[in-house]
């Protein structure tokens, strides 16, 4: 075992991965370059080292980029600012039997690459009745950090909707390894969003938590569909991922002072969905508080509650309460932010009203 931050498990994935198959390649704008950060976030930092990169250094003036001649054998591959060109690239690549892993800077500019995500990976096996399958995976760090509207949103609701994308939301450094190379390794499109103020890397964020956690060295993977319980309780049952299970971690130690004993359950993957886990949780607490960051109106919180109202509605003995963004853009006042974002003292007092009903 060695403790590891989210940031450095997910390169230990793609290291590993990338040293165990041949077809997997990592493609995005500031992957490995002199000089870059490995991404927006540092997971590809030195990639290019052991796998090799498209970029040669040009002197002072930074780095150039090569003709496709070029390409092979590096499989580290820096683009231009393009996300309509990475994502067609992933696509192309991946029905031709590679599998790359693509690195986008922001989770919002999923919005640039749509038509190929939604009408292209996530149909082709439809469409060609299992004869192409697009094994492909699309990293997408998510949430507010002050850095304002397009740059600080939680998109996981726009991706469930579409038959065809797995959706996974590693929130440890044991599941973001093990998560990885489960995605890596499908024959599916998956999406992995990964928060912001998680990853603990060497790039510092402003709120940023410890998620450095214990990973093991050897090869592991973390099935899709299998929620985890991060804490037991018998009252109210909270379920929340990403940066907002660990508020609601400190929530419940509040609450436990209080005599109200919470269970959280971290989801770690939204397509598929674990819901057997959730309705267990319910036969003991009769009572579901769902916390996500994204905005109230048809976030994934709001297809649980459907999903409990219509499977098992007689386990609630009060009506789901869903803590969520209001629905307007994320401001770029911090002040603003906070009051925006779901907070641990928001998420405290509304598991203390549902608990008295």
């Amino acid at each position: 075992m060695a403790m590891m931050s989210i940031a450095d498990a997910l390169k230990s994935a793609i290291t590993e991965e990338m040293r165990r198959d041949p077809v997997v390649f990592c493609i995005g704008e500031d992957e490995d370059i002199p000089g870059g950060m490995g991404g927006a976030f540092t997971v590809t930092k030195g990639l290019g080292e052991e796998f090799g990169s498209n970029v040669r250094i040009a002197g002072e003036k930074g780095f150039e980029l090569k003709g496709v001649d070029d390409f092979a054998g590096n499989r580290v591959i820096n683009t231009p600012i393009s996300e309509i060109m990475i994502a067609g690239v992933c696509v192309g690549a991946a029905m031709a039997g590679m599998r790359p892993v693509a690195d986008l800077q922001y989770g919002d500019f999923l919005f640039c690459m749509m038509d190929q995500l939604v009408n292209q990976a996530a149909k082709m096996c439809y469409m060609s009745n299992g004869g192409f399958h697009v094994p492909m995976v699309m990293r997408a760090p998510c949430g507010a950090t002050n850095r304002g509207a397009q740059h600080a949103q939680s998109l996981e609701s726009y991706f469930i909707h579409v038959p065809g994308l797995k959706v996974i939301c590693p929130s440890t450094a044991y599941d973001a390894k093990g998560m990885m190379k489960q995605a890596i390794r499908d024959e599916n499109p998956v999406l992995v969003f990964e928060h912001k103020l998680l990853y603990g890397g060497k790039r510092k964020e402003a709120g940023q938590l410890s998620a450095i956690g214990e990973v093991p060295e050897g090869d592991y993977t973390v099935p899709f569909g299998k929620a985890a319980v991060r804490r037991e309780g018998k009252d109210i049952t909270i379920v929340a991922n990403l940066l907002m299970w660990y508020k609601a971690m400190q929530a419940a130690e509040e609450l436990e002072k209080e005599g109200i004993s919470c269970e959280i359950i971290d989801p770690r993957s939204l397509v598929p969905f674990d819901y057997d886990t959730v309705l267990d949780s319910l036969e003991k607490t009769g009572k579901l508080m769902i916390v996500h960051e994204d905005h109230y109106s048809g976030g994934w919180g709001a297809q649980l509650a459907a999903y409990v109202a219509e499977h098992a509605i007689t386990l609630l003995d009060a009506p789901v309460v869903r803590v969520a963004a209001p629905d307007c853009p994320i401001p770029f006042s911090p002040t603003l932010e906070d009051y925006v974002i779901p907070s641990t003292r928001r998420i405290t007092d509304e598991a203390r009203k549902l608990a008295r009903l």
